[in-house]
């Protein structure tokens, strides 16, 4: 969990499986998070692949659907206490925990078409949040990008890349993203090649690259002012803590 203001980080749980973070949100106070997740043992009751709600930063579910395959899964939050199944083709026999704390929408009807991966949760949870497309490229059969912009303090773009491709470059998913930064007024453009991850936060721009957490400015409108790491992830290691409820 991650307090902005004070860019304090309490640490949760790990999973020894796949959490599919372009599936996964969280609620507006914070509160809960919902993620799709898979472990591949399709013998288990959850069948292998589940989407499930937490109390963040925890990973124990207090509620639990069942999936089975990695199409679609996951969901977004409509309020604070109501959320969006990714599940076209969920039955109630599917659900395998209810805790009564929050409440799954049985009449959302999310608007768009972005396919069954990452991007029917990702890119709703994009614009949802502040995000415009501003154009879609395709440049054979699997490979094409989403062009997203986000505006800033001093006129600052931020430009999201988006990529879905088979055959991706060494190290990313058949899901990644590139950044990069431009000034409307000077002109100044920052390519921000190793970013995998960059928001707004007021007057700073907030980033995720190899393994660490990093903020800066947008005070000064040629340049990112000094940047400051939060937190260098890549020290900690699995262990096996429960979560306290």
């Amino acid at each position: 969990m991650w307090d902005r203001k004070s860019d304090y980080i309490e640490l949760g749980q790990w999973m020894k499986g796949r959490i599919y973070e372009r599936r996964a949100d969280m609620s507006p106070d914070g509160k809960y998070f919902i993620y799709f997740a898979m472990n591949g043992k399709w013998n288990s009751e959850t069948r292998g692949s589940w989407t499930a709600i937490s109390k963040a930063p925890w990973l124990k579910a207090i509620e639990l659907h069942a999936k089975g395959d990695c199409w679609e899964g996951g969901g977004l939050f409509l309020d604070k206490n109501s959320y969006w199944l990714n599940d076209r083709y969920a039955n109630p026999g599917n659900k395998l925990i209810t805790s009564g704390l929050v409440k799954q929408s049985e009449s959302y009807i999310p608007e768009g078409k972005f396919g069954a991966g990452d991007t029917g949760v990702y890119y709703r949870r994009l614009l949802r949040d502040g995000w415009s497309i501003l154009r879609t490229e395709e440049f054979r059969m699997w490979n094409k990008t989403t062009i997203f912009s986000k505006a800033l303090k001093n006129n600052w773009n931020l430009i999201k890349i988006a990529h879905e491709q088979v055959g991706s470059p060494e190290g990313k998913g058949c899901y990644w993203d590139e950044h990069m930064l431009e000034n409307t007024v000077s002109g100044s453009q920052l390519i921000c090649e190793d970013w995998e991850w960059a928001e707004n936060d007021g007057h700073c721009i907030i980033w995720c690259s190899q393994g660490c957490l990093y903020r800066a400015s947008l005070d000064d409108r040629q340049e990112l002012g000094k940047i400051v790491l939060i937190k260098d992830f890549n020290q900690y290691k699995f262990e096996n803590i429960e979560a306290p409820y």
